[in-house]
């Protein structure tokens, strides 16, 4: 729609204009922002001192115990402060405070933990030259503990920044998108869908062929200027990151000018390739000719990592079963007495490669459930091929409990053990949605169906059908057995705030 609009005022021929910016209240808005992400980094830094002055206390403690290093000519009253304050430097000096690094994906960590490894290395080097008489011990308990220590305190003040960008209350980078109005509109989409990450868009650039005289917008985004004028507009609407999107007018000898411009500026410019959906280790840029061309690996559908997987999800879904069997035997008993009908309830569904099974669940309906489905139809909450429904008049008591804390799952580690399913993977769909899937929704049977995944941890029925479909397929496209290990750990705050589940 918006689209359209633009397109019909460009048709009138009429000489485009980039609409003003209200400088004084986006100064304001600058300040602000800036204040939080100056306050967020010293925050950081602060926690950062804290935790390698514990850590190196920690050592100390545990080296020498209370009673300090008997017989010992080093002053550890001396070492141990000057330690932490060098580890607090070489943090900063491996660019670990960076703004554009903190807040989203693993490259703050891995900055972290290798400059924490390799200020240990070089003093474990330096010492050895020297043969100065440091104890080796107090230094790798020290640096053991700090490297957990940082990563986790980075974790934790992550966390805290998400849930106050989804507030829009923490900092977030402004987003200047430029391109053609329909990539414009999916990527403004895009960062939109998960708040979290931290780029707010402020505004647009188009091609100038679609630009009017009168103020325009795409959807609710302000057009702040033309492909002529982009480095003018991110002043305008003072963005600090300039996102180009797919253009034809948008030619590489026209980026790098646009880069060129950019120098000094402390505006980022950053590319969103049309290539969606895949994850970073299997994407790779090698330079050829000049031209920075990404390759992108296939798919790792088969092969060892699927066999160590398997292994992995019996031998865990095993231990797991053991150590809820008091709980299923609970909850056993209080199905029973709460309605009539078996405990276990067996539902067919499709598996790998279009193989269908029976997957076991504590019942959480009533026994007629199936025959109620057709006076209900008309009430989905949900679109696609799912049925779903807040308050589902066919749920039982105790069915609401166990479904709010996915206790109704644990019998699924049954499936695990036989095979027929993994801990992680794609939800188990049934014969009669996989009967109306097209080619591209097929792909999530490439792979086993999952007690938990991508889309139990990012909402689960609050999620529509075409999300739970792409991160389902992003998932199959791009798993690893880190990937895996990180599900199954967001999965327990899922459950704890039991988001989506009803």
């Amino acid at each position: 729609m918006a689209t359209a609009s633009v397109q019909a005022q460009a048709s009138r021929g009429k000489t485009p204009r980039v609409p003003t910016v209200d400088a004084p209240r986006s100064d304001a808005l600058v300040r602000h922002l800036s204040t939080r992400q100056r306050a967020y980094v010293r925050t950081i830094a602060a926690t950062d001192f804290i935790v390698i002055a514990l850590s190196v206390l920690g050592g100390y403690l545990a080296r020498f115990s209370f009673a300090g290093p008997i017989g010992v000519t080093i002053p550890y009253g001396v070492v141990a402060p000057a330690l932490a304050l060098t580890w607090l430097v070489f943090l900063r000096a491996q660019r670990c405070y960076e703004p554009r690094v903190l807040g989203y994906g693993a490259d703050e960590y891995r900055r972290v933990a290798g400059a924490s490894l390799r200020l240990a290395g070089a003093i474990a080097i330096g010492l050895y030259i020297t043969d100065v008489g440091v104890s080796r011990g107090f230094l790798a308990i020290a640096f053991l503990m700090g490297t957990a220590g940082l990563v986790t305190s980075r974790w934790a003040a992550r966390k805290q920044l998400h849930l106050a960008r989804i507030r829009g209350e923490g900092w977030s980078h402004r987003v200047l998108v430029v391109g053609d109005a329909a990539h414009v509109l999916e990527l403004v989409y895009t960062l939109r869908r998960e708040p979290y990450t931290g780029y707010r868009v402020v505004g647009a650039c188009i091609p100038d062929a679609l630009m009017a005289p009168q103020a325009q917008h795409l959807g609710d985004v302000p057009v702040v200027g033309s492909f002529r004028t982009i480095v003018e507009a991110a002043t305008a609407s003072r963005a600090d990151t300039i996102a180009v999107t797919a253009s034809g007018e948008l030619t590489a000898s026209r980026l790098r000018r646009l880069g060129w411009q950019l120098e000094g500026s402390g505006i980022d410019l950053v590319v969103a390739p049309a290539l969606t959906d895949v994850a970073g280790p299997r994407i790779h840029t090698r330079p050829v000719a000049g031209l920075p061309l990404i390759h992108v690996e296939a798919p790792d559908i088969r092969g060892a990592g699927k066999i160590v997987k398997g292994l992995m999800d019996r031998i865990t879904a095993f231990f797991l079963l053991l150590m809820t069997t008091p709980l299923i035997l609970l909850v056993a008993v209080l199905i029973k007495i709460d309605s009539r009908g078996p405990v276990i309830f067996r539902q067919r569904r499709v598996g790998q490669d279009g193989e269908e099974f029976d997957v076991f669940k504590f019942r959480t309906m009533v026994i007629n459930a199936d025959e109620m489905m057709a006076q209900l139809a008309e009430q989905n909450e949900t679109n696609g091929l799912l049925f779903k429904m807040r308050h589902d008049p066919r749920v039982t008591r105790i069915g609401r409990v166990l479904r709010r804390y996915s206790i109704d799952e644990l019998p699924q580690f049954i499936n695990v053990l036989r095979g027929d399913m993994s801990l992680v993977g794609p939800r188990p769909p049934l014969p009669r949605e996989v009967a109306q899937y097209d080619g591209d929704v097929a792909r999530r049977l490439l792979v086993k169906p999952g007690i938990t995944g991508l889309w139990q941890v990012s909402g689960r029925s609050d999620l529509s059908w075409e999300d739970g479909i792409r991160l389902d397929l992003y998932y199959v496209e791009n798993w690893s057995l880190a990937s895996d290990l990180t599900i199954m750990w967001k999965t327990i705050g899922a459950v704890v705030r039991s988001r989506g589940a009803y």
